[in-house]
């Protein structure tokens, strides 16, 4: 199993304030979700067959839903992921224009997942669709990155090309696979992460210009 814990930050030039800020406001909201509990969930979360009847009422939640998580181990991954990689991507962006690819990459993420569960009544929420964002970001910028990754009891360096890929396909094979299920099964949205990782692809060519630098 493939677990990164961290990649080369030799090339980053600024502090990356906007992740780290990401990070606290998940954080943050994770303990309000949970002083909340049940109620504040489905509230705050966006339920598919909601969305589709009450679209302007329920809006709000495709951005309250992007900070909320299902666990600790939920918050954990995804904070892991935003602080290996999303530091990367700020400082490539800039902090004001990373905030708007994170945010539009968790909507399209988010959009994908509705656009499969429409007629679905389990509350979906995670920041994992705008994270995958992140990773197809990196994996445009950063091709020849890597990253360092816990195989077993050893740390060894990767190229976040077979790492990401990696994890991509598994998104894709797990989001084949959930088509069949019926709208009510909870789990994984995988297709928000697929949803998400496209929409990073597609953010890292239009806010770059078409000019992305390859780093070493």
């Amino acid at each position: 199993m493939l677990f990164p814990i961290g990649d080369d930050n030799t090339g980053r030039r600024t502090v990356p304030m906007m992740t780290y800020g990401l990070i606290a406001l998940n954080v943050i909201f994770f303990f309000v979700e949970m002083s909340g509990g049940e109620p504040f969930i489905r509230q705050w979360s966006v339920v598919p067959r909601r969305l589709v009847e009450n679209p302007s009422g329920d809006f709000v939640t495709i951005f309250t839903s992007m900070f909320m998580h299902g666990g600790w181990m939920h918050l954990i991954g995804n904070m892991l992921y935003l602080w290996i990689f999303g530091d990367n991507v700020e400082d490539r962006l800039g902090s004001a224009k990373f905030l708007a690819f994170y945010l539009i990459c968790g909507i399209a993420a988010t959009l994908a997942q509705v656009a499969f569960s429409a007629n679905s009544s389990v509350p979906n929420l995670g920041a994992s669709g705008a994270i995958a964002g992140v990773l197809g970001a990196y994996l445009v910028m950063f091709p020849r990155g890597q990253v360092r990754v816990l195989m077993g009891q050893s740390v060894v360096n990767m190229p976040a090309i077979l790492v990401l890929g990696l994890w991509i396909l598994l998104q894709f094979v797990n989001g084949i696979g959930s088509i069949a299920h019926t709208a009510e099964t909870g789990g994984v949205a995988y297709m928000a992460h697929i949803g998400g990782f496209v929409a990073g692809l597609i953010m890292a060519y239009l806010f770059r210009g078409g000019r992305v630098r390859a780093t070493v």
